[in-house]
């Protein structure tokens, strides 16, 4: 029994009439009734009573009809679903974020967007470092993830850049150069920094410091932070300055005032990353969405 043979008899039981049904379905009459008798051959007992104006179900045409109907409902949605999957509609996104990225405005708006435009997709959040994250897409641990670069775009990669920001100095409260708009490198001469740094040795902090040299400031590091917000509220606790993405300015823990930085470089980015062969289409329109949202 095949499928084509319950959309026969649900067509011929609607219609009541070889002929008609054959007609609706585009077909030749002498074929359907084969078909219609296969049918009953395989079920085991007539389900149509023939009349000469037509056919009416018997009650076992009419038990039979119920459960044809039903059987094609469910077979016409699962041809649905996996449509939708294959187009990314449905299923489940794990999408890795570093704690800074939430704080920027730019991913939670393309978070909400993303979620308004495929409200059955089933987000899952990991935090973590952009190494880590990076390994884990790498690995196929995650779909996707706001990230900071550097980091190499081979092994399949694609990264759409989401954010570009200018730096800032997180200062203790009562600082002595809390008190200037502006600070530039030499004002930092005497002051013990707080690194967030990779264990690579590259990424933002890395340039921040090579920049301050380029400057003539040679950075004395005071303590290191596993994570940007943890270098704030390390500042929080007087143990030094940290240099920072600007955005940071929305965490404002007790304690920490924020300056902007006098340096043109470099500017803190931030993006998304997912894996060029990806498995369904979810993360790849999360991809288009932030590239462009008018062709997602």
């Amino acid at each position: 029994m095949e499928l084509r043979h319950l959309r026969y008899f649900v067509v011929t039981a609607e219609a009541q009439h070889f002929t008609r049904a054959a007609e609706l379905l585009g077909m030749a009459q002498p074929p359907l009734s084969q078909q219609i008798r296969q049918l009953e051959q395989e079920v085991g007992t007539p389900l149509f009573d023939r009349t000469g104006r037509g056919v009416a179900l018997n009650d076992a045409g009419r038990a039979f009809l119920a459960c044809a109907q039903d059987i094609l409902q469910r077979a016409d949605a699962a041809v649905r679903t996996a449509r939708r999957a294959a187009r990314g509609e449905v299923g489940e996104l794990t999408l890795g974020f570093t704690e800074s990225a939430s704080f920027n405005g730019v991913v939670t708006e393309l978070i909400r967007q993303y979620r308004q435009r495929y409200p059955d997709v089933e987000m899952t959040l990991s935090q973590g470092d952009s190494e880590t994250l990076v390994a884990q897409l790498r690995e196929g641990e995650i779909d996707a993830a706001f990230v900071r670069p550097p980091f190499a775009l081979d092994g399949g990669l694609r990264f759409a850049q989401l954010a570009e920001e200018p730096l800032v100095v997180a200062l203790p409260l009562g600082h002595a150069l809390a008190r200037r708009k502006r600070l530039a490198p030499a004002d930092l001469a005497r002051e013990r920094f707080i690194l967030y740094s990779r264990k690579s040795g590259y990424g933002l902090s890395a340039d921040i410091m090579a920049a301050c040299r380029q400057h003539g400031l040679n950075p004395v590091i005071g303590q290191r932070a596993p994570q940007l917000s943890s270098a704030v509220n390390l500042v929080a606790a007087g143990m030094g300055v940290a240099i920072v993405p600007a955005s940071l300015r929305h965490l404002r823990p007790d304690g920490v005032v924020y300056r902007p930085f006098a340096l043109d470089w470099p500017r803190a980015v931030l993006g998304l990353a997912v894996r060029e062969r990806a498995p369904g289409g979810r993360a790849a329109n999360l991809l288009r969405l932030a590239r462009d949202p008018r062709k997602a």
